[in-house]
């Protein structure tokens, strides 16, 4: 009988909240069938420590990346990180409107750099959207959208979920979508083409139902293909295979 292999395509395996470590949070995800891990920087030092990480790991990718809270930091703190070969993707970047850390001008500014560094190094790009849809599309399209793009952490509904896909972007969907107040987000995994849909946990944030008010592991990516499998009407084999597809479609650099 096959099983269903997964990869969380992102997941912060050094916060502090890891207990264990970041191997120790792989290996545990690997006995639940995860065969897969996009580590994120979020500042120079997470992205340095995805980087280590990957380089150890055949099962990790690394992606680099200045969070919109730390905007205020400068691009420059990273870019000479993303030639490394294990890095993948340019990201966590974008715009978060909910908590304003640094301003929102320097966000927009960071943003918009941080899509020329995707374009310029043939990286995909991942963001990170929070209260600030219409903004994140305006400098997406005065930029241009990387042809390789991850709206990580998809919490729209259909609406922004269509202006993502026209945008040629990938929707990334976690434990979000087991949320009782989340109806928006699980239309919008309805809707979502097969091949544009992958999964992730966001570890150690937003673990799903049943393991909510727990800290999040990436182990716990099968619970979130399970949901999104139930949803849609097809088995958990079939949603893996794919969301694996459609990981390796928005992150080529994985599979070189």
């Amino acid at each position: 009988m096959t099983t269903a292999e997964w990869i969380d395509s992102h997941c912060h395996v050094f916060d502090e909240r890891m207990k264990h470590g970041a191997d120790a949070a792989l290996d545990a995800a690997r006995d639940a069938g995860v065969t897969g891990f996009v580590v994120i920087g979020t500042d120079r030092e997470t992205s340095v420590q995805a980087i280590e990480l990957a380089a150890r790991r055949a099962d990790t990718w690394a992606t680099v990346g200045l969070h919109p809270h730390d905007a205020h930091l400068g691009v420059d703190t990273i870019e000479d990180l993303v030639t490394s070969p294990r890095v993948i993707a340019i990201g966590e970047c974008g715009l978060d409107f909910h908590y304003d850390n640094s301003p929102r001008d320097t966000q927009r500014d960071a943003f918009a750099q941080q899509i020329a560094l995707a374009k310029a190094n043939d990286l995909t790009l991942v963001i990170h959207t929070r209260e600030a849809w219409d903004d994140t599309f305006d400098v997406l399209d005065a930029e241009g959208t990387p042809s390789h793009t991850v709206i990580h952490c998809f919490t729209g509904g259909p609406e922004e979920a269509r202006k993502c896909l026209d945008r040629g972007a990938f929707l990334s969907f976690s434990g979000v979508v087991t949320f009782k107040n989340a109806q928006p987000t699980r239309d919008a995994a309805l809707l979502c083409p097969a091949d544009r849909l992958i999964v992730e946990t966001d570890a150690p944030y937003l673990a799903p139902v049943p393991h909510r008010g727990r800290t999040n592991e990436p182990a716990f990516v099968a619970v979130v293909g399970q949901a999104i499998a139930d949803l849609r009407g097809v088995s958990a084999q079939t949603l893996s295979e794919s969301s694996r597809h459609a990981t390796l479609l928005a992150f080529p650099r994985m599979a070189s």
